[in-house]
């Protein structure tokens, strides 16, 4: 019944994809995000849908009329350098045979990306990516909230198999990142019910989070609530809600959970942390070595035999950062910084410069919301291989879209306007109409 369901849903939106590219593009969103055909258990759980989505959209956006160009902005320009760079590292790759393997699914990806940027231009079109997001993310955290909570707690949540999110940390922050997000929507709601019912979704997301048992995870939950309180208006408010619940929902969790989350102040008797360590040195280790770094996928025995300090402790980086750096040498970890540096400075700008406006607030708390969603990202990200996942990209699209309609109502850049043409003029050409007592500007 799932199957069929997805398929419907998918099938049916198709022709409106083909018929308006930002549709198309929502869809890709919706089903990269939240990989809905993995909730079935029969033919749509290995159906193409993602490949089938692309192509319509991508066709769609060759015969659109719509003027459907790149913005090139300095965010643009910047993750097109970084998209050539991992090109060129991937000719130089310690394993060509996996690293062309992780190429292809890394250059869809980002194809895609920019397909999205091309394609959300206006402040309505960021409302409904960011409508997709919660939706994709927060059928997750709503499901594993009431999961933990049914099981109290001594039972992990788990994403779903073979995406991003599967792992129970990438999960965890996944729906961390989801929260801000969701208190940006709820604001927007016009029913009080409405209201209450997307703050049970953030609380059922915060305790899917913990139910997880990811201890960055929790690290990165204290630095967007930390952020989250520093930005708003009422933190006499925030603090006591903060003091009330928090503790209640430590008290909820099982010992189990508690004994795991000490481990973070006694790192060195963990494996699992000893690996990543060692993994993060291998990475360094050979980023010094080799200008281009070890390109895509290289995280096999030879690798750590060459660069670890331990060459038997085999493991994943764990960590956007010393991931870029290992795969792509300082210059893609300087670019990958670069980009989200550029991010937040273009959220900041947003903040600046909407504040006090009621026209704009909803641009101030939106641009502020992703900002925690960054922060929570930034942190928890130091701890997962997480550097290709595409969410953090299209909040990133929803920042540059966001500032263009900011500046455009402030009047800094002249809003989009459509050509005129005179009705009996030759496609191509330009006509004056005669001038004369009554006649309007000439048509440009």
């Amino acid at each position: 019944m799932r199957d069929i369901f997805v398929t419907l849903l998918v099938l049916g939106g198709l022709p409106f994809a083909l018929q308006r590219p930002v549709i198309g593009g929502l869809m890709w969103v919706w089903i990269s995000v939240m990989n809905p055909h993995t909730q079935g258990w029969g033919f749509a759980t290995t159906f193409p849908f993602a490949q089938l989505i692309a192509g319509v959209t991508l066709l769609s956006l060759l015969k659109s009329r719509e003027k459907n160009t790149l913005p090139m902005t300095p965010i643009t320009v910047t993750l097109i350098m970084f998209v050539i760079w991992m090109n060129i590292t991937t000719l130089f790759a310690l394993i060509p045979n996996a690293a062309w393997g992780q190429w292809n699914k890394v250059m869809k990806i980002m194809l895609m990306t920019f397909v999205v940027m091309m394609v959300i231009k206006k402040r309505e079109h960021v409302r409904q990516l960011i409508w997709v997001l919660v939706i994709s993310l927060g059928y997750y955290g709503v499901k594993g909230g009431i999961f933990t909570a049914r099981s109290g707690g001594n039972q992990r949540v788990w994403g779903p198999l073979g995406t991003f999110i599967g792992d129970n940390n990438a999960l965890a922050l996944a729906l961390i990142m989801t929260i801000p997000l969701m208190y940006y929507l709820m604001q927007e709601l016009p029913k009080r019910w409405m209201r209450h019912l997307m703050l049970l979704s953030m609380g059922l997301c915060a305790l899917a989070a913990l139910g997880s048992y990811s201890r960055g995870g929790v690290l990165a939950i204290v630095a967007m609530l930390a952020f989250m309180w520093k930005k708003s208006r009422h933190k006499m408010a925030g603090a006591a809600l903060l003091v009330m619940l928090v503790p209640l929902a430590l008290l909820f969790m099982p010992e189990q959970w508690s004994a795991r989350m000490d481990t973070i102040a006694e790192y060195q008797s963990d494996g699992s942390a000893m690996g990543r360590i060692n993994a993060w040195h291998m990475a360094f280790n050979l980023a010094c070595d080799r200008f281009f770094g070890g390109g895509f996928s290289l995280y096999e025995p030879v690798t750590f035999a060459m660069y670890a300090p331990d060459p038997s402790g085999v493991h994943a980086a764990h960590s956007i950062y010393f991931q870029v750096l290992g795969e792509h040498g300082f210059v893609g970890l300087a670019l990958y910084l670069t980009l989200g540096l550029l991010t937040w400075r273009y959220a900041a700008w947003i903040v600046r410069h909407s504040r006090g406006r009621a026209d704009l607030q909803w641009a101030t708390s939106l641009a502020a919301m992703i900002q925690a969603s960054l922060i929570g990202f930034a942190v928890g990200g130091a701890f997962l291989s997480l550097l290709y996942w595409d969410v953090p990209y299209y909040l990133m699209v929803a920042i540059m879209v966001t500032r263009t309609v900011v500046q455009q109502q402030l009047g800094m850049v002249p809003a989009p306007v459509s050509r005129l043409r005179h009705p009996r003029a030759p496609v191509g050409h330009n006509v004056a109409p005669p001038q004369g007592r009554g006649t309007g500007p000439e048509v440009k």
